[in-house]
């Protein structure tokens, strides 16, 4: 599926016209006399003629609106000129929004006479609340000075070529912070992007660019590798890059590639510039990053990021699970970056996983869109909504809380206490405090200090557990069959004069050992501390998301089974379960797993149903059916996929499978031997 398929499949659809409400896209353009604004406006004029946009040369905007023309103006004070030119943008505003239209405006911002110290300002208030966009020629002074000495239509004070790199370093540079300072979105085009063509692909850019359109893209991008494979996957792993699988931030690498001194003063880059403005780390910073690295022609960038890729070190032990995923066809690993696309993608071309791995960033306008932490949020809820996937997430930072928060299976990355983010203190310990997270974390390097360890529960990522947990298949058959264990359990359980209470508690035992056994290995377990008989604290262990557990009795046979169970995980939710009509929403909200305990699993109809009901209120939530006796065929692959689908929507755990099939009723009904009912039947 392309990406234009794709978008065309989510059914999101940006306006075709913005009310009249809404702020228009202006655009200013600027540069020192002599760049070629006014060229560069007249080639967009015939490039963009049929794009619902209007052209200004500010000059002449002001000679309209001024009386007596620019004769009068010119002869004004400095006080009545930047009234005049206030007047002219906010005409030129009032005019879009009039027209319903967008606009393109050559400015100006400075004038420097060379016999003067620092050049003088032109710009007003109502400048920086009208334009969205800046666009900055960054022409050759080599070039200005050459035009200007040709030029005889236009009087303008001569000026060297030293003044003009002057001239315009001090431009760009105030107008760049005047940007950041006001939310205007500032684009240097450097000679590879000052084509016509190129800045009107630009614009076009801009006009369509929201931050809707930018979540609907990176949704279509997800779409695009999970086309075709989504009935085959069962697990999907989300990754953040930069400080979750490395210690390093690609980003500042990238600039102390082009720039030494900076990993020697720990000085500030452009990029620290941008989310250490108001802009945060918002939908608006994050373009403004790409437009920053826009700057670079394509080589350039290229090289850049070869470098970068090449002195990342990503941690052993995701190197170690990248590389499982890649043996795994049920398992997809997407890296769900804030970073550089490029960068991700040559890591993973050095390390042999680009084929079985794939990213999901932007940086570049040609990428199409930007991640930030609503996106990430966003793209887990696109894979529960597109399938039936279980999600892991792993991240270190708030731009991962939201896509942690909405994972099956959340995962916090600590790392060294000198690099790890702190703010994301703050916003774990709100997420935690509100119970909008459940998480584990995973320390790396093993032996960094952890993050809030009496409510972050520690796991190991290369354990036998984890590894379990993430690459079993959602449908497994496990048994105990031939265990010596299930044999002395089951002779009780299939013994005729073993009735009643004494039944009963022969079910509660096998429900125990199969807690241990079995759901314990298949679910995982998760570290808590516990206080030592020699007080001091140490490491205890419980069921992966416990508390997130619930247990489903399905009556009445079911019940001694699971409390059985319930006696192992006592922080399991227990509920009676009799019929799925009863079954509710908030019966399964904020759930993790369902144990759907039965005493025998005969033809499956109860089972099955139950299931979908489940199924039909949590799409993600893990389903293990856990009974005493299945009968085999039940849980073939074929009888599976007919009663459950693709991917099949629950694992089954049994302490025997049978091959015979047989309708208890009587005196061999299992329900009426546990409860002395055998006269019922």
């Amino acid at each position: 599926m392309s990406t234009q398929d794709a978008i065309h499949h989510l059914k999101v659809l940006e306006p075709q016209k913005a009310p009249s409400t809404k702020k228009p896209i202006i655009v200013g353009i600027y540069g020192i006399p002599g760049a070629g604004k006014t060229y560069l406006l007249n080639k967009l004029k015939f490039e963009l003629q049929n794009e619902n946009i209007l052209f200004y040369e500010g000059t002449e905007v002001i000679a309209s609106t001024c009386p007596g023309g620019l004769d009068n103006f010119n002869h004004l004070s400095e006080e009545g000129k930047a009234h005049w030119r206030g007047v002219a943008i906010n005409a030129i505003r009032q005019s879009c929004l009039d027209k319903e239209k967008d606009a393109v405006v050559v400015g100006h911002y400075m004038f420097w006479p060379e016999s003067e110290p620092i050049g003088r300002s032109v710009c007003t208030p109502e400048d920086l609340k009208t334009y969205t966009h800046i666009l900055y020629l960054s022409t050759p002074v080599q070039q200005i000075a050459e035009y200007r000495a040709k030029e005889d239509t236009r009087r303008r004070l001569k000026a060297s070529v030293d003044h003009l790199q002057k001239w315009q370093i001090a431009e760009s540079t105030q107008l760049r912070r005047l940007c950041l300072e006001h939310g205007i979105l500032f684009m240097l085009l450097n000679p590879h992007l000052l084509h016509h063509e190129k800045v009107a692909g630009v614009i076009r850019d801009f006009q369509i660019h929201t931050e809707t359109y930018n979540t609907t893209l990176a949704m279509a991008r997800l779409d695009e590798i999970m086309a075709n494979k989504s009935s085959q996957i069962e697990t999907v792993l989300f990754l953040d890059s930069d400080k979750t699988l490395t210690t390093q931030d690609s980003g500042r690498l990238f600039w102390e590639k082009e720039h030494p001194q900076l990993r020697l003063n720990g000085g500030s880059t452009p990029l620290t510039d941008v989310f250490g403005s108001s802009l945060a780390y918002s939908y608006a910073a994050f373009r403004q990053a790409t437009m920053v690295f826009e700057a670079r022609d394509d080589r350039e960038f290229d090289r850049s990021c070869t470098k970068v890729a090449e002195s990342i070190k990503m941690y052993p032990e995701f190197l170690f699970l990248l590389h499982e995923t890649a043996k795994a066809p049920h398992v997809k690993a997407i890296i769900v970056t804030c970073g550089l696309r490029m960068v991700w993608t040559k890591v993973l071309e050095i390390e042999g996983l680009s084929d079985s791995v794939d990213v999901i960033g932007g940086g570049r306008l040609k990428d199409g869109f930007v991640i930030t932490a609503a996106v990430k949020g966003a793209l887990v809820e696109r894979l529960h909504e597109t399938t039936k996937s279980c999600v892991w997430a792993f991240g270190d930072s708030p731009l991962d809380i939201e896509m942690l928060k909405r994972a099956d299976k959340a995962v916090l990355v600590t790392g060294p206490e000198h690099t790890r983010s702190k703010s994301m203190d703050e916003v774990l310990k709100t997420a935690l405090d509100n119970k909008e997270l459940a998480v584990q974390q995973v320390l790396l390097p093993s032996d960094v200090p952890p993050r809030d360890p009496s409510r972050i529960p520690l796991m190991k990522l290369t354990a036998q557990c984890t590894l379990k947990a993430i690459f079993s298949r959602r449908f497994q058959v496990f048994h105990a069959t031939e265990k010596n264990a299930a044999k002395i359990l089951m002779t009780r359980m299939r013994d005729s004069s073993v009735v009643g209470s004494a039944l009963r508690d022969a079910h509660w035992e096998a429900g125990k050992y199969l807690a241990v056994e079995f759901i314990s290995e298949i679910i995982g377990v998760e570290e808590f501390q516990i206080r030592h008989v020699q007080s001091h604290s140490v490491a205890g262990h419980r069921l992966l998301h416990e508390d997130k557990t619930l247990i489903m009795a399905l009556m009445r046979g079911g019940e001694a089974m699971a409390f059985g169970i319930s006696r192992v995980f006592p922080l399991a939710s227990f509920l009676h379960a009799v019929d799925p009509a009863m079954l509710k929403e908030r019966h399964l909200q904020d759930m993790k797993t369902v144990l759907l305990v039965d005493s025998v699993v005969n033809s499956g109809k109860s089972v099955f149903e139950w299931i979908t009901a489940i199924r039909n209120i949590n799409e993600s939530v893990r389903i293990l059916v856990v009974a005493g006796v299945i009968y085999e065929p039940t849980v073939s692959p074929e009888s599976i996929a007919r009663n459950l689908g693709s991917p099949p929507a629950a694992s089954f755990v049994a302490l025997r499978l049978s091959k015979n099939q047989f309708k208890g009723s009587g005196a061999i009904d299992t329900g009426n031997r546990l409860f002395n009912t055998v006269y019922l039947g």
